[in-house]
């Protein structure tokens, strides 16, 4: 699936890997109900994730632990959890293109790829958001932690970018 005209600037990005990974993944959805997106399940598969069982289960850390891996990156231990991606790579004290952002959700938690943000709210590239893997509005309120890979040599790209898309926020990214 093609990305949104409004972020259709994401596609000339040519790093970091693991962005670029991501953006392939653009579109990917979720099949409600009994029956499972063979395309999510051979993620688990791939990763040898042998607990995850239904695309049903929250797979927002699944499809960070896929791209980190297509990207030659060693994804966090028990990627599943969320909240868990607060220990991977090195902490960002500004969050930057292709970042991976952590975010308190209930007693749970979310994870994605920083692709900009606002005054408010980060833009947020990541899996099971609206069942499927898209671009939506986080309160910054809600970032438990920014990490990134400790680069030998970080791409030139990476940078804070500042957006105005209008969009609702999400709340819940299921």
């Amino acid at each position: 699936m093609a990305l949104p005209k409004k972020y259709a600037w994401l596609a000339e990005e040519g790093a970091p890997r693991h962005l670029v990974k991501a953006l392939e993944l653009y579109g990917t959805t979720e099949i409600v109900g009994t029956r499972d997106n063979p395309v999510i399940m051979g993620w688990a598969k791939e990763l040898s994730l042998n607990s995850y069982k239904s695309d049903e289960t929250p797979w927002c850390g699944l499809f960070v632990a896929i791209i980190m891996k297509r990207a030659m990156r060693e994804p966090v231990k028990q990627p599943l959890w969320a909240r868990n991606w607060a220990e991977w790579g090195v902490h960002s004290p500004v969050p930057m293109l292709g970042d991976v952002l952590v975010f308190v959700r209930g007693d749970y938690g979310h994870v994605g790829l920083y692709v900009g943000e606002d005054a408010k709210s980060f833009y947020v590239l990541g899996g099971n958001q609206g069942n499927q893997v898209s671009i939506v509005k986080v309160l910054k309120s809600r970032l438990l932690d920014a990490r990134r890979p400790a680069y030998n040599n970080a791409p030139l790209n990476i940078r804070k970018i500042i957006l105005n898309i209008n969009g609702p926020l999400s709340d819940n990214e299921a």
